[in-house]
């Protein structure tokens, strides 16, 4: 499952991935991963979410990222959801912003990890598609 917290720039998602992040933890049987491009969210994080901070990595198009995310789950069996902050700069993908979402959702039904993605767009900026997915539009 994919689900998506949309909005414009410095409209508060990343607040609202973290707070889902932390909630989820709570109840969570296995592993929570939260992707972002620097590790200044580390302690507003609950300490079992293991914050990954992709920066470091050389992900340059939306292929390595999806590669990257595959490397990620096939190290780790009790991985149950994943939080991608900032998707469109962290996944390189601004042009094809829609085929990486379907892959992902490919990559979800295939392992059963649930991705929640915010990034900076409005509604009327997606496809019906992508527009069934929206939990939170800011």
């Amino acid at each position: 499952m994919v689900q998506l917290v949309i909005g414009e720039k410095g409209k508060g998602k990343t607040k609202v991935l973290l707070d889902r992040a932390n909630e989820e933890i709570q109840n969570a049987k296995g592993n929570v991963v939260f992707l972002d491009k620097s590790s200044k969210h580390m302690y507003e994080l609950n300490n079992r979410v293991r914050l990954i901070d992709v920066s470091g990595f050389d992900i340059s198009n939306s292929d390595r990222f999806l590669g990257f995310i595959n490397g990620i789950i096939s190290q780790d069996h009790d991985l149950e959801q994943m939080y991608f902050d900032n998707f469109l700069s962290i996944a390189a993908c601004n042009d094809n912003f829609e085929e990486v979402i379907e892959e992902i959702e490919k990559i979800s039904s295939r392992t059963n990890v649930s991705f929640i993605i915010s990034m900076s767009k409005t509604e009327t900026e997606l496809s019906d598609t992508l527009r069934e997915r929206v939990i939170v539009a800011l």
